[in-house]
């Protein structure tokens, strides 16, 4: 009977020796899987560290292209406004301009004008009394002293 047993024994631990060494060859298999996806997760990691170098680089590039684009701007509307200015002189100088040729037009149309000689010939005489004479006479509608 103990032979019974010890065999009995012996048969169980063969048993549970090839359960374990199937367990092992399992557990070998997913450790081999494993082994696998950290080295593809460290290629993974390396790659995205050069990536983000690469950005880096990029981003700090562009960083300074808007620091030059920004200070052109600046200098561009700082141009834009002395020229803004320049430009409302010289057009405050040819409208001042344009006023004086007109108004030298102007006299000149009215000095040569035979019916504003005529009006203006009462008022500028020395004869007293000379400004009031043709006012009153365009009040009362004639043209004669």
């Amino acid at each position: 009977m103990q032979n019974q047993l010890s065999l009995e024994m012996q048969n169980q631990n063969k048993i549970k020796v090839a359960v374990l060494e199937q367990r092992i060859e399992d557990f070998s298999t997913v450790v081999n899987k494993l082994n696998a996806a950290i080295e593809k997760l460290s290629e993974v990691n390396s790659n995205v560290g050069k990536m983000l170098a690469v950005h880096e680089e990029r981003i700090s590039k562009q960083e300074a292209s808007d620091e030059i684009l920004f200070y052109k701007i600046d200098r561009l509307r700082d141009k834009m406004e002395s020229d803004h200015i320049e430009v409302g002189k010289r057009l405050q100088l040819l409208e001042k301009k344009i006023w004086m040729a007109l108004s030298a037009l102007a006299v000149l149309m009215i000095s040569t004008n035979p019916g504003t000689l005529r009006f203006l010939k009462p008022l500028l005489s020395s004869e007293s009394g000379a400004i009031l004479n043709p006012v009153a006479s365009l009040i009362h509608g004639s043209d004669r002293q």
